[in-house]
Order: structure tokens, then C-alpha cells, then sequence
């Protein structure tokens, strides 16, 4: 706490702990982030390169995965360097402002990465839905506008973040018991009222996290309709494939999600601090890791993409819409 004397301007710095309570065992805990990180690094970086590069895959489906390793790659290229300058240097001070601009790229793109997967929920019910249509609704302008309406949602609700935390009173040096600078992580080592930032916390969480899922939702409420009307096991069979790459990304980043979430505001007596900050950082890292392998295992048009670029032109890619 503050004494009456502190002063309540900005501090200079904040001091990252890193994880409470394992703080002997940091220099082996950042091994695997290490690890995940150089793996989502290298995976979305190829498969940005794969469909920039290969014809057979300009279809909006890929564009959409484009984005989203775009999205994923930037997000943990924000919190894991700094990570691991504190779990294996011990360099916990950082800027007052440069946490501000973290703390808004974090949760910025983690509603991005969630609007994304949103928009190729879309794109699977257009595809299956309505399949003679796919080229002509979504066309390269449409998904333009689709991936700036994303973005531009991103920037205007999370932006108020960064006025709500620094218009808060602060000593002049600050210690905050996480990895990374999370929104009410730094709100909550300030000595003055957060309640506003809590109540539009939840409202963000609710206007896109809820939003996205609903819409989620309803896509693959009516793809399942639609699947379970065709006639031939092999068309359902085919159509069901389309989707289980977009399941499991899903599933990836919304599982940690909703952890981190319930657990934050409903279980915080319950559940170890350090837990909390461990799954955290799997939020963080878990899609972007995952997501390249998942799609480079589940659909054909990348695995024969990446045997392409491995073995030159002696492989010629089908044209397809579909996984």
C-alpha cells in the first residue's frame, strides 16, 4: 500500500514477478514456453509463407488461417520474449508506458485471434451451406472488410483499457505478480478504485468473447443441419472434414479461455495464484503452437502444399475449395 505522502502519478516502472511461488523453478518453466514459442514462430510463419505463395490455396478458407497465424504469431511475439528475459535474466522492470502498450496488444489480439475464428466459422457455413454461391459471397473484398471490421472492433474496445489503467493512481514503483502485463493485473496494484475497469472488463469480454461463440454456435448449428440432410455418408463424411481443423482451434483457444476467465473471478480463493498465471500464459501459447500442426495434420491442401515446397514442382496441387 501507499503511504499519504506517495506520490500519485504515473511510476516509471512496473516489476514483473513472474510466476509467485515457483520463482527457484523459472529458468526450467520457460524451457517449454521457449520451445512453444520458436515452434509457433516457425509454424504460422510457413503457413503464412505457404499460402502467400502456393495458387491452390488463395481461397478465403486460407486467408482466414493466414490471418489468424498473422494474429497468433504477433500475440506471443508480445509476452514471451519479456518472459523470458524475467524467468532466465531476472530483467523485471518495465516502462510504465511500454506495459500500457503490451497490456493493449495482449488483449487486442486475443480478440482478434477470437474474431477470426469467428469469421471461418463463417466461411465453413458458407461453404457447406451454400456451396454453388462460396465464390461469388465471399469474395476478396468481402473478406477485406471482413478482417478490418475484426481488427477496427478490436482497437475501439479495448483502446479505452489504456485510459481506464492509467488514469489510476500508482506508487512510484509497483510489483505485479504475473508474467506479462494483463489489464486488471496492473489495475489491481493500484491504490485507487478499479471497479470501472473490472465492469468494463466484463463488458468487452461479454460484447466479443459471447459474440463470437454465439455466432460459432449458430454456424455449426446449421452445418450440422445441413450435413445430416445429405443422403450419401460419404458427403457427410466429407463435409464433417471440412470443419474438424476449425473445431480443434476452436477448442484450443477457447478451453484455456474460459479457465482463465470463471477461474479469475469465481475460483480466485479456490485455485493457486500461480496457476492462474501458468494457464494464462498457455492461453497465450497454446493456439499459436498448436493451430500450424493441427492444420498441417488435418488438412490436405496444406500437407501437400508443404511436400510441394519440400520436393519442388514435382507435386501439382488440385485446385479446391475444400480440407
Amino acid at each position: 500500500m501507499c503511504g499519504e505522502n506517495s506520490s500519485s502519478l504515473a511510476p516509471g516502472f512496473f516489476v514483473l514477478n513472474g510466476i509467485p511461488g515457483l520463482e527457484a523453478a523459472h529458468t526450467w518453466i520457460a524451457l517449454p514456453f521457449c520451445f512453444m514459442y520458436i515452434t509457433a514462430v516457425l509454424g504460422n510463419g510457413g503457413l503464412i509463407y505457404l499460402i502467400s505463395h502456393e495458387e491452390a490455396l488463395h481461397r478465403p478458407m486460407y486467408y482466414f488461417l493466414a490471418l489468424l497465424s498473422f494474429t497468433d504469431v504477433t500475440l506471443c511475439t508480445t509476452t514471451v520474449p519479456n518472459m523470458l528475459c524475467i524467468f532466465w535474466f531476472n530483467l523485471k522492470e518495465i516502462h510504465f508506458n511500454a506495459c500500457l502498450a503490451q497490456m493493449f496488444f495482449v488483449h487486442m489480439l486475443t480478440g482478434m485471434e477470437s474474431g477470426v475464428l469467428m469469421l471461418m466459422a463463417l466461411d465453413r457455413y458458407v461453404a457447406i451451406c451454400h456451396p454453388l454461391r462460396y465464390s461469388t459471397i465471399l469474395t476478396n473484398p468481402v473478406i477485406t472488410k471482413a478482417g478490418l471490421a475484426t481488427f477496427l472492433r478490436s482497437v475501439l474496445l479495448i483502446l479505452p483499457f489504456t485510459f481506464l489503467t492509467k488514469r489510476l493512481p500508482y506508487c512510484r514503483s509497483n510489483f505485479i505478480p504475473h508474467t506479462y502485463c494483463d489489464h486488471m493485473s496492473v489495475a489491481k496494484v493500484s491504490y485507487g478504485n478499479f471497479k470501472v475497469n473490472a465492469i468494463y472488463g466484463l463488458m468487452v469480454a461479454l460484447l466479443i468473447g459471447v459474440f463470437d461463440i454465439c455466432c460459432i454456435s449458430m454456424s455449426y448449428t446449421m452445418i450440422l443441419r445441413a450435413v445430416v440432410s445429405l443422403s450419401s455418408a460419404d458427403a457427410r463424411h466429407k463435409a464433417f472434414s471440412t470443419c474438424t481443423s476449425h473445431i480443434c482451434a476452436i477448442a484450443i483457444t477457447y478451453v484455456p479461455a474460459f479457465f482463465t476467465f470463471f477461474a479469475h473471478r469465481f475460483g480466485g480463493h479456490n485455485i493457486p495464484h500461480h496457476i492462474h498465471i501458468i494457464v494464462a500464459n498457455i492461453y497465450l501459447l497454446l493456439p499459436p503452437t498448436m493451430n500450424p500442426i493441427v492444420y498441417g495434420v488435418k488438412t490436405k491442401q496444406i500437407r501437400e502444399g508443404v511436400i510441394k515446397f519440400l520436393l519442388g514442382d514435382r507435386l501439382s496441387l488440385p485446385k479446391t475449395n475444400e480440407s
